[in-house]
C-alpha cells in the first residue's frame, strides 16, 4: 500500500488510522457512559459493515501502537 506524505509529513494511512481510533474512543466514552452505540445506531441496517468498522479500528489502534514512536515528535526526542 502506497502511503503519500501530506506536507506536514502525516501519511494518509496515519490519518485514517488516527481518525478511526477518535472514532472507536467516543463510542466506547459513549457506550460506558449512556449505553450508546453510536456506531450501531448508524450503521444498524448493515451488521457486516458495522463488524469491518470494528475491525478497522483494532487495527487502526495497533497500527498507531506500532509507529508512535517514529512519528511523535515529542516521543522522537526521547
Amino acid at each position: 500500500m502506497k502511503m503519500t506524505k501530506r506536507m506536514d509529513g502525516m501519511s494518509t494511512v496515519h490519518i485514517v488510522a488516527f481518525v478511526l481510533v477518535i472514532v472507536g474512543g467516543i463510542n466506547w466514552g459513549l457506550l460506558g457512559m449512556f449505553g450508546y452505540n453510536m456506531v450501531h445506531m448508524i450503521l444498524w441496517m448493515y451488521p457486516m459493515l458495522e463488524q469491518i468498522v470494528y475491525i478497522l479500528v483494532g487495527l487502526s489502534a495497533f497500527y498507531l501502537l506500532a509507529t508512535h514512536k517514529r512519528d511523535c515528535m515529542a516521543c522522537a526526542r526521547m
